[in-house]
């Protein structure tokens, strides 16, 4: 087996891992590409795989704290990339996004830890690697690794989303949705809405979504019927699996930008819906 045939074989597994820890699709690929002329030119490797998650965690680490610092003057509120498959198991990232770590709702609490939490938990509850590789990762000592992953693991538990719903319930309750919304019917749309239902928008201070996140069944309600009333119903809207939910995309139509849009279902009600519309977002999205 070749170099480069080693180097593909954990390709996905490492895509995984660095967009659980930048969020982000683009960053993803580019630490994964940037990791492979320094795979090329090692020498001894015992362990590719290990080798290879340390080097691309390293690279995302990187990312991750200039992301912090650009994200301060960011517009509104900043979501991961969405990760879009087709559903079915020759889906290449269709392994990545069967995790329950990759929804939309699991990925905003990752991130409100800092880098080094987030790479410190990342690697070890959900990848297990032990903690004397992440403190390489880190360049810290283990204890402070082991402390690093102690407090992001605090913060989750603290945020924890509740589970990934079944796709029929899924189904059923964004049809639902929709029709309703298509309908105009305020109640109808209340009734499928959580009492602490929440939408939040990223349109990175580009194009237009909510830019301070909508609480409360009501308003979250009264927003969407007001856009419809405003713009219309998209009638051009795609079901797709966006982070392994169930979403739609939607192509531009009037003055509405193209956009994804994600549900968070729970026990029969949306919970949680995210709006991406930042253009530099969807790049890798066919409308």
């Amino acid at each position: 087996m070749t170099t480069a045939d080693v180097f593909g074989l954990h390709r996905t597994h490492l895509i995984g891992v660095a967009y659980r820890l930048t969020g982000s699709l683009a960053d993803a690929e580019d630490a994964v590409q940037e990791a492979w002329p320094r795979f090329a030119k090692a020498e001894g490797v015992q362990d590719a795989r290990g080798w290879l998650t340390t080097v691309v965690s390293r690279i995302c680490l990187d990312r991750l704290r200039s992301a912090a610092v650009r994200r301060e003057t960011y517009v509104g509120s900043w979501l991961p990339e969405p990760l879009l498959t087709t559903g079915e198991k020759d889906d290449p990232l269709e392994s990545v996004v069967r995790s329950d770590g990759v929804r939309m709702a699991a990925l905003v609490v990752l991130d409100r830890l800092t880098p080094d939490q987030r790479v410190a938990f990342v690697l070890h509850d959900a990848f297990s690697l032990p903690f004397t590789e992440i403190a390489e990762v880190l360049q810290v000592s283990e204890a402070s690794a082991r402390q690093h992953a102690s407090r992001a693991r605090k913060a989750v538990a603290d945020a924890e989303p509740p589970p990934r719903a079944a796709l029929a319930e899924q189904q059923e309750v964004l049809e639902k949705f929709l029709r309703a919304m298509a309908n105009g019917d305020l109640d109808a749309v209340l009734s499928l809405l959580h009492p602490d239902a929440v939408m939040i928008g990223d349109g990175g201070g580009k194009v237009r979504t909510a830019v301070q996140t909508v609480t409360g069944a009501d308003k979250v309600a009264r927003f969407f019927l007001g856009l419809i009333r405003k713009y219309g119903f998209p009638e051009e809207h795609r079901p797709v699996f966006v982070n392994g939910e169930l979403g739609f995309t939607m192509p531009a139509y009037g003055d509405v930008t193209a956009r994804v849009t994600l549900f968070t279902v729970h026990e029969g009600k949306v919970v949680a819906v995210y709006d991406i519309a930042n253009p530099d977002k969807l790049t890798h999205v066919a409308f």
